[in-house]
């Protein structure tokens, strides 16, 4: 199901490998997760604050039989305090495995090129795998397939986007983005996807109208429009995006049994109107608690040898 020993982007799947891993958590939430993480440790290395990962993760380790350690920012600092490779090189002789939510992927990166433990993404500037895993098991859960539907993102094409346009192209899911031509996915994103959609059939396309977009989506999908890290460019970021705001009136151009979906925090007033998170069509309060049972199915992946 994986390739390597590392979870750093949803191409470290094999090719259809999200739907086999869907399966895997939705199978773990149904009954007891294997206790495969009993005398292991995992370190939690978090360089951005977090509630849903790092519950999820803690939970997760928990009740898998292992025990976290969590690293703030200000205790390790990465790259600043202490170079990744020696931060690496010191956690491969304490622990068994490595969670990192980061501002930089490259961080990500030399994590792993020092180490033979296995390090997941917990979030990186260039992609957030497991929400998008979590994502999917939702969408799973409700429509009982990921084949032929249609995911709709309306927004920033950032970090969420680009997980789910991969994830969904390989789901052989119709994946449609709408957002300020500025604000499109990354050319290497877009390409990666283009890729993976050609071979499983699912199409993929952005559009600067999210009414167009939104055409007859089975989920649709928005996250804040100011991400951590851009915050300087908040006043702009949220008038070129006013006209992007997913609310009742842009959802009627969906399927009636459409999903609304939003990874959180959510910023009511911004991308959303007041009551989406709570509309009847909304799951994402399920989407979060998903993200547990996703990171389970990682962790067991990578750590059951």
């Amino acid at each position: 199901m994986l390739i390597g020993k590392d979870f750093l982007t949803v191409h470290d799947l094999e090719p259809l490998g999200v739907l086999d891993l869907v399966k895997k958590a939705d199978s773990m939430k149904a009954g007891l997760p294997p206790q495969v993480l009993v005398n292991k440790t995992v370190a939690l290395l978090f360089e951005k604050p977090s509630l849903r990962t790092r519950v999820s993760f803690e939970v997760g380790v928990k009740q898998m039989g292992g025990t976290c350690i969590f690293l703030s920012n200000s205790e390790v600092g990465l790259g600043i305090r202490e170079p990744e490779s020696d931060v690496a090189k010191v956690l491969d002789r304490l622990v068994d495995c490595i969670v990192a939510r980061v501002f930089s992927h490259s961080s990500l990166e030399k994590l792993a090129a020092n180490t033979d433990l296995p390090v997941i993404n917990a979030l990186s500037d260039k992609g957030h795998p497991c929400q998008a895993m979590g994502d999917c098991l939702t969408i799973f859960e409700n429509k009982g397939r990921l084949e032929g539907l249609k995911l709709a993102f309306i927004g920033d094409g950032n970090n969420i986007a680009g997980s789910l346009a991969l994830a969904c192209s390989d789901a052989g899911m119709d994946f449609s983005i709408s957002s300020p031509e500025k604000y499109q996915l990354p050319t290497e994103i877009w390409l990666s996807a283009k890729k993976l959609s050609a071979k499983t059939g699912s199409k993929l396309d952005w559009n600067p109208d999210p009414k167009e977009a939104i055409q007859d989506a089975d989920v649709v999908y928005t996250d804040v429009w100011v991400s951590m890290g851009d915050e300087k460019e908040k006043e702009e970021r949220l008038n070129t995006f006013a006209p992007y705001q997913v609310n009742e009136s842009l959802v009627e151009y969906a399927k009636p049994d459409f999903l609304f979906m939003h990874d959180m925090p959510a910023h009511r007033g911004e991308e959303i109107s007041e009551g989406m998170l709570d509309h009847k069509n909304s799951v994402v309060y399920q989407q979060a608690e998903n993200r547990l049972h996703a990171q389970k199915a990682i962790m067991a992946e990578l750590l059951s040898s």
